[in-house]
């Protein structure tokens, strides 16, 4: 935890490759490994990172086999208990495109506009204005991945052909609401599963959250 009161504190709300499950085996990166795990050691403590992480998390569906993996529900609430905020990443869509959804990317990224809503009613910086959101579209699930078959009974061959067609639909929320915008997948793969990020995607991910959060932020020295 940064102890530096005046630090410039960014939330990252997201699912699993949030979290940091591993694609090769059960269990979660370490925190020195997990891409906000990095990039709080890039930017340093005149930054705050929050991880909020969650396996399985959708942008706003019910999910009938885990009854809290709505995001939604969770994002106004997460909003208060963590402000004064100066940025909030999200990184979500990925289990909306679970067969069981049948979603697409245009209704993926409407569901994200949703957020931003949340966050210019909800949240707050130290001098009462709203934070800076930086919406971030996932990286590609990939079939080709060794593992992909056996880990992903919950995805099919159109899932995949969406996962590639997010990046566009998500850049039209945030050029219409003016919000920042990145893309994982120019970064970052998914490792042995086809769906969770490969080791060093955690690595290369916060390189690139991290020069973008310093295109945009202010840090503060440490007290």
């Amino acid at each position: 935890m940064i102890v530096n009161p005046s630090a410039f504190t960014i939330l990252c709300f997201g699912d699993s490759n949030t979290f940091g499950q591993r694609s090769e085996e059960r269990g979660r990166w370490p925190a020195d490994t997990r891409w906000t795990g990095q990039l709080q050691a890039i930017l340093g403590d005149g930054y705050s990172v929050i991880e909020e992480g969650l396996g399985g998390r959708t942008t706003d569906l019910d999910d009938p086999e885990r009854n809290d993996r709505n995001g939604r529900i969770y994002f106004q609430p997460c909003l208060r208990s963590h402000s004064p905020l100066d940025m909030v990443v999200i990184m979500l869509g990925t289990n909306d495109l679970k067969t069981r959804f049948d979603r697409g990317p245009e209704d993926i990224a409407a569901a994200l506009d949703g957020y931003i809503d949340n966050i210019d009613q909800t949240a707050w910086t130290r001098t009462g204005e709203v934070p800076i959101t930086l919406l971030v579209s996932p990286i590609h699930l990939d079939a080709t991945k060794p593992g992909f078959a056996e880990s992903s009974s919950e995805y099919n061959a159109d899932s995949v052909e969406r996962s590639r067609n997010l990046s566009a639909s998500i850049r039209g929320v945030a050029d219409k609401r003016n919000v920042l915008f990145l893309d994982a997948a120019t970064v970052a793969r998914p490792g042995h599963d086809g769906i969770h990020l490969s080791r060093a995607s955690h690595a290369s991910l916060s390189r690139l959250i991290a020069d973008e959060i310093r295109l945009n932020s202010q840090p503060s020295a440490s007290n």
